[in-house]
């Protein structure tokens, strides 16, 4: 039976937080939806201190960011870019359309269409996180779409070069300087200077995320990405303390409420992770974030067998999991819930968040048990279409005919008996 050794704050406390974070984003989207451009603006000035002429970068803006940043960086960002493409162009590979003859005379297809428009959220206030550009633009240029706007919120009272070089570098068509809800809302709502897109994507803070989903269903939406997660599952085998607390605190940084978990069934690696932990926030430059992530947050969990181990990760539908045990690939197999996973000592999430490939925009809250993250297929429609023959419109049509009638639809009936009527004749 699983043990817990550490545990995190509550359900309860944390829906309080939830609730106030609700009332202010709605108010803030009510706000952009009646005043568009005026409201963005006071918005801006009001949390971030910004209001420039336009928020919207020109060409010349764009190319001195790219012009200020050294030849390494630049260099060090296409790498990172020709991974995520390289890897989003296979999944793109994996889709096919389809026309098939399900019975004579019936043709049916699907076809996969890129989205129109997409805005990307890019996340800068506390960290400038370079790498959600390349997740987010490079991703849905792979797709197809044909607009791709993107929007980062300055950084020290200014765009951030790398952020904005990298967006250029992706493939955007739009960039704009402007951040949190007010950015999402923009983009999403459309104001009188920047047209509406069809879909947001991209991670957030609680207030991005809560606007993400308050505009689902006006604007699609890639997947409500909340505070990072990381669960570590590691044996004594497979890991040791130092690599297990290093994992850990390396996502605890992300944010106060970021959770990380400690899932083992070594009670002594459990033990000795604990202690190291401690040793290593006394050292660590983002202590203060990650010790309070890790305070309020952090779990640490044992369990009797690899099999208690798969259940219960399965429960906690991590956003990443870290497999360091013996036998990784038992999780790999057996393991139906998680975002992302990480399977030995030789790779860990730092990798994927940054530049190995895959996406690091995953799934919070336990929405690991009913979607994956962003992938190419996010930014894609699959449609069905359809055409039969004269001779398959009677087939169908009779069945259809008595089918209507079973419902009650006498409409419905109307449209198969019309067919059957004049395709008998001929």
């Amino acid at each position: 039976m699983a043990k817990i050794l550490k545990e995190g704050i509550s359900e309860e406390q944390a829906l309080q937080t939830s609730t106030k974070v609700r009332e202010v984003v709605e108010n803030i989207l009510q706000d952009i939806s009646e005043r568009g451009d005026t409201a963005v603006r006071e918005l801006s000035e009001k949390f971030d201190g910004w209001s420039p002429e336009s928020f919207r970068l020109s060409d010349e803006q764009i190319q001195a960011c790219i012009d200020s940043l050294p030849e390494e960086t630049l260099n060090d960002i296409k790498f990172a870019q020709e991974q995520v493409k390289n890897f989003a162009r296979v999944q793109r590979e994996s889709m096919h359309d389809v026309e098939v003859e399900t019975r004579p005379g019936v043709i049916l297809g699907h076809k996969n269409l890129p989205m129109n428009s997409v805005g990307c959220y890019i996340p800068g206030g506390k960290y400038p996180l370079v790498a959600s550009a390349h997740m987010s633009v490079a991703t849905a240029k792979v797709a197809g779409v044909k607009r791709v706007i993107a929007c980062a919120p300055p950084f020290n009272g200014e765009p951030n070069p790398a952020i904005v070089a990298t967006m250029a570098l992706a493939g955007a068509d739009e960039i704009y300087c402007f951040g949190g809800v007010q950015a999402v809302g923009a983009m999403a709502l459309g104001t009188e200077s920047i047209a509406g897109v069809d879909m947001i994507v991209g991670p957030g803070n609680a207030f991005v995320a809560e606007a993400k989903r308050q505009l689902f269903g006006r604007v699609g939406i890639d997947l409500l990405a909340g505070p990072t997660e990381t669960l570590v599952i590691a044996d004594e085998i497979g890991c040791d303390a130092e690599m297990a607390a290093t994992d850990l605190l390396g996502q605890a940084e992300h944010g106060p409420n970021s959770p990380a978990i400690l899932l083992t069934n070594s009670e002594q690696l459990a033990k000795d992770t604990l202690v190291e932990i401690e040793r290593q926030l006394e050292t660590l430059p983002t202590a203060e974030i990650a010790g309070q992530a890790w305070r309020d947050y952090g779990q640490v969990i044992v369990c009797d067998s690899y099999e208690e181990m798969v259940q219960v990760a399965n429960e906690i539908a991590s956003e990443h999991v870290q497999v360091m045990t013996q036998d990784p690939d038992y999780f790999l197999d057996n393991m139906t819930n998680y975002g992302a996973l990480f399977l030995g000592q030789e790779t860990n999430v730092s990798y994927g968040d940054k530049v190995i490939g895959t996406n690091h925009t995953l799934p919070t809250n336990k929405a690991a048990r009913y979607t994956g993250g962003l992938w190419v297929g996010k930014f894609i429609k699959t449609c069905t279409y359809q055409r039969v023959t004269k001779e398959a419109s009677v087939e169908i049509g009779e069945y259809c005919s008595r089918l209507c009638a079973l419902e009650g639809f006498a409409g419905h009936k109307a449209q198969a008996d019309i067919r059957v009527k004049r395709y008998k004749k001929d």
